[in-house]
């Protein structure tokens, strides 16, 4: 219901169009310029799905790999990341249903800057983990969508198209998925 005020309405930007249709008529220079201008977000979004770095390369290489192959479908009048952000969230949800048992990638326990208290820095630190931890709890699906919304600043329409879902079963999961990172963080927010 609510839109980030500080996400501006997403637009055909023009080069990125003048790509996408060289891409769909097979130009790969095109498609890697296009591949380079999402590849950050690309990469959060399979972190945030598998939850650990080399694993999420694999996947964004996967999803690379599967948006070349499929990109004679793309349809260059609409937006390129959506459609290639659905690709790369799907390859990470297949990505953890091949792997049996699931890792969480240990967060040290470091201090980022010298200005930063040692007791700061463990709070940090503990925040962190609780955080890291209650997002490795969520279902797949959740945390792709809480993770879109909050920290990429994506619309719940923009996120239906990229799992492919009704835009109320976003609303649903970014619902659900905060409420149960709240739950997650409270005994830590009520102890500082």
């Amino acid at each position: 219901m609510t839109q980030h005020s500080h996400t501006p309405p997403r637009t055909l930007d023009v080069d990125e169009a003048l790509d996408a249709q060289a891409a769909v008529a097979g130009d790969a220079e095109a498609f890697g310029r296009l591949v380079e201008r999402h590849a950050l977000v690309a990469r959060r979004v399979a972190i945030a799905v598998v939850r650990n770095q080399e694993d999420a390369d694999d996947v964004v290489q996967d999803g690379m790999l599967a948006a070349w192959r499929a990109i004679a479908r793309f349809d260059p009048q609409r937006p390129f990341r959506p459609w290639l952000m659905r690709i790369v969230s799907n390859a990470a949800l297949d990505a953890l249903r091949r792997r049996q048992v699931r890792r969480t990638e240990e967060i040290p326990a470091r201090a980022e800057s010298s200005e930063v208290r040692p007791d700061q820095a463990t709070d940090h630190a503990l925040l962190r983990a609780r955080l890291d931890q209650g997002l490795a709890d969520l279902p797949e699906k959740q945390r792709v969508a809480v993770v879109l919304f909050d920290v990429e600043g994506y619309s719940h329409a923009e996120i239906a198209d990229i799992l492919g879902v009704p835009e109320g079963t976003v609303r649903s999961y970014v619902f659900h998925a905060r409420r149960a990172l709240r739950q997650t963080l409270a005994p830590f927010m009520e102890a500082t």
